[in-house]
């Protein structure tokens, strides 16, 4: 019979917890970036199909953070119930981040009330837009102040531990740790992204649906075209991740790579199979590619798993999430920048059916890619929960019934998923695009 082990089931619930909570987070950052430039675009234009995009996308936007506020508030009291241990150490050097991240939701959701109630209630249609720069700048700020905490897991800096006990704090060199940049960096622009072709996943199965008003065709224009953006940013602060993995982390990147002994002129390994010998079989090897990524030169040296104790090692499945991440983003990238290019060549139609089905499918890949890049961090970090100083398990709550606090818990993110695609389905299927255009007298 299965053993009962807290440290499992709280590891457990804490994945599903934030496996869920990153989609809506993702959205929550996102999303109204989308929006302000939608607007934007439609004002300056004087394009009213440009502003009943920012209008319907702030619509279900509104329930995606209904639901992000649930998730968000279930990991804070996770945090607080499954891992006691770790928020005694850390709860005293991070607090910081945590009460601004709330004070942003709080900031982006007063000014996201106004803006919804405020439509057509101004004279000048760029006082309404102002309302949603605060909604943005909210957005990235929440983002970013809760990357901090994970960053400062993976980077532990701002205090001193003297005899299990944490003096000299400072929560500034706590936030702003070695691991901030690259991962806020890359946290926000996957976010963009990924709300980018959701959005466009939207618009290209409206036109494969035989729906060929304009409106469809400009909103998928301004989502690859952000899209295209981001995909390119991305894929820079990719390089950037890698070469701080080398120096802070090099046993995360090795266990990314499968890279077992350190050498020179690494190979950067994709897909295979790992064998008990630890060797790799069937696998795509790029000559030099791996010590490129991690410190910008072919003969660089790149160190191995070799140079680690067995116990400090993360797992090595984490090489299948980093392979699934990188694989959809440069999918992502390469789509993105094909349909920005056919835009600008006349005699190439980029709202073909191939394309379409491309971007369609762009949509949920995209998320995938967010939760195999979380599944790859939050793995990779392992034995650790803070690097170098707490274990996973000395972290962890002893108390039993955690099982039963799992169960319940995806039961509760069941009923949230069913109501908000429900809600969501319902809100716009009774309100098509083509009747509101129609009752706006728009053409």
């Amino acid at each position: 019979m299965f053993e009962y082990d807290p440290v499992i089931y709280s590891r457990i619930l804490t994945a599903v917890t934030l496996g869920f909570h990153v989609i809506f987070a993702t959205i929550g950052v996102g999303i109204p970036l989308l929006i302000a430039l939608a607007e934007w675009i439609g004002i300056k234009r004087n394009d009213e199909h440009y502003r009943l995009l920012a209008r319907r996308w702030a619509r279900g936007f509104v329930i995606t953070v209904a639901v992000g506020v649930v998730t968000g508030t279930a990991i804070g009291l996770q945090l607080s119930l499954l891992w006691p241990n770790f928020m005694q150490v850390a709860g005293h050097v991070i607090s910081l981040p945590m009460f601004l991240e709330t004070f942003a939701f709080f900031f982006e959701a007063i000014f996201l009330g106004i803006y919804l109630y405020t439509w057509d209630r101004f004279k000048k249609k760029i006082h309404h837009w102002l309302l949603v720069i605060p909604v943005a700048i909210g957005a990235t700020a929440s983002g970013f102040f809760i990357t901090t905490v994970n960053s400062f897991m993976n980077t532990p800096h701002g205090f001193e531990m003297v005899n299990g006990v944490v003096t000299d704090i400072n929560p500034l060199a706590a936030m702003f740790n070695p691991a901030t940049p690259t991962k806020m960096a890359h946290v926000l622009s996957s976010a963009y992204l990924t709300s980018a072709f959701i959005l466009a996943a939207i618009a290209a199965i409206s036109l494969l649906r035989g729906k060929n008003h304009v409106y469809h065709k400009k909103a998928l224009n301004l989502t690859m075209t952000v899209a295209a953006v981001f995909a390119i940013a991305t894929a820079l602060i990719g390089d950037l991740s890698g070469k701080f993995l080398a120096e802070y982390q090099p046993e995360k990147l090795a266990a990314a790579e499968w890279h077992f002994e350190t050498s020179t002129e690494a190979p950067l390994i994709l897909g295979g199979v790992l064998t008990e010998e630890n060797e790799v079989k069937y696998a795509m090897e790029i000559p030099y590619a791996l010590s490129i990524l991690a410190h910008g030169t072919p003969s660089a040296e790149v160190i191995g798993l070799e140079e680690f104790p067995e116990e400090d090692l993360p797992p090595l499945i984490v090489h299948y999430f980093f392979d699934i991440m990188v694989g959809i983003g440069m999918f992502l990238a390469l789509i993105s920048i094909i349909f920005v290019m056919m835009r600008r060549v006349t005699k190439w139609n980029e709202h073909n059916k191939p394309l379409l089905w491309t971007i369609f499918a762009g949509g949920p890949l995209a998320m995938l890619a967010i939760e195999m890049g979380w599944f790859f961090n939050e793995m990779g970090r392992q034995p650790w929960i803070l690097v170098g100083y707490m274990r996973t398990a000395e972290g962890a709550t002893t108390s039993a019934h955690v099982d039963l606090m799992l169960y319940m818990f995806i039961l509760l993110y069941l009923v949230l998923a069913i109501s908000c695609i429900t809600v969501l389905r319902r809100m716009f299927k009774s309100n098509p695009v083509e009747q509101e255009l129609k009752d706006r007298g728009i053409e």
